[in-house]
């Protein structure tokens, strides 16, 4: 698909770019010759290597962070729209992306699991990501059966319940630098990013991403309601459990290493439908890609805009989010939901 393939040569161009710019920038020539040094095991001179260290240690592992991850959410949005039937749903609206935050400040205040060290936040993230997927699920199947609108239903009241626990949680702490570390990373952030993470970040993102487009003809089919995807052979609430159980981990992953950031997933895959169409299969091919080129440019701008000062993520995929959605709402051209 021609499409795919420019979006993906753009997003070649804007990494390299994204890991040149910065509070100290560094130009592409010297990047490049940075990079390649890394890869190919090359000698770098001692007057460079501070720089060599910002390029390959810090801004590179955080800039293909970002990319995984935008791509990851943009994914699981498609999915998750198709899988609830809502054009309102993305890869928080199960509760997951609260689950983590709770799972994140307990850790903080805590001090729990403090033999995991850097590890610990991301990994009390990611088991109460976990924990509230599976209290979802429990709390909307009913008698095997997992309806859209009792999924989300659930999902909206267990988010609003987490978010209250996390907030007496941060009113009660007794340190002030935990408080404003976990509302800062609740609101997006790639600054902790390392080589040690990106290898499973990357395997499940990637992994993740391929199951989702192999299930594009039943996404196809469970957008058009549970009675046609059983009177077409393929079992709704079955597809359904999967698909939840793959959105839960792929979200998990994600949001434990670079918090919640909002609107990705929800504004994502409306915006590539208006370019490709409906049909899954298309969609799922252009989105990983367009969503990495978008999370690379607003952690740019992020790091960038009020240097050296760091914006959070998302308020600024918030900023841009509101405005494009309200845009799409207001087009005649572009239905939402069959509506």
């Amino acid at each position: 698909m021609a499409g795919c393939v420019v979006l993906v040569i753009l997003l070649v161009g804007s990494v390299l770019l994204a890991i040149s710019l910065g509070p100290a920038p560094v130009p592409p020539g010297d990047t490049a010759r940075f990079l390649w040094a890394a890869l190919s095991g090359g000698r770098v001179a001692a007057a460079d290597a501070t720089t060599y260290q910002i390029i390959w240690e810090i801004r590179t592992p955080r800039v293909l962070l970002a990319a995984l991850v935008g791509a990851g959410l943009s994914a699981v949005g498609v999915a998750i729209q198709a899988m609830v039937r809502n054009a309102l749903a993305d890869p928080f609206v199960l509760g997951i992306s609260s689950g983590a935050s709770v799972g994140a400040v307990s850790v903080t205040v805590t001090g729990g699991l403090a033999g995991l060290g850097i590890y610990a936040v991301s990994t009390g993230a990611f088991a109460g990501a976990l924990l509230a997927a599976a209290l979802v699920y429990l709390a909307s199947s009913r008698g095997g059966a997992l309806s859209p609108l009792r999924l989300v239903l659930t999902g909206v009241t267990v988010s609003f319940g987490l978010q209250a626990v996390m907030s007496v949680i941060i009113y009660l702490a007794p340190n002030s630098e935990a408080t404003s570390t976990v509302l800062y990373w609740t609101m997006g952030s790639f600054g902790a990013a390392s080589w040690a993470a990106l290898p499973v970040v990357a395997t499940v993102v990637t992994l993740g991403a391929v199951l989702l487009h192999r299930q594009s003809r039943t996404l196809d089919v469970l957008a058009l309601g549970d009675e046609t995807a059983a009177s077409l052979g393929v079992g709704p609430d079955r597809h359904r459990r999967l698909l939840l159980v793959l959105a839960s981990l792929m979200t998990g992953v994600m949001v434990a290493v670079s918090g919640a950031i909002s609107f990705v997933g929800l504004v994502m895959p409306h915006l590539v439908r208006l370019a490709v169409g409906a049909g899954h299969a298309r969609v799922l091919a252009i989105a990983p890609p367009a969503g990495a080129l978008f999370m690379v440019w607003v952690d740019l701008i992020a790091r960038t805009l009020v240097a050296p000062r760091e914006l959070p993520l998302g308020a600024i995929t918030a900023l841009i989010g509101v405005p494009v959605f309200i845009v799409l709402m207001r087009r005649k051209s572009y239905v939402f939901g069959g509506r």
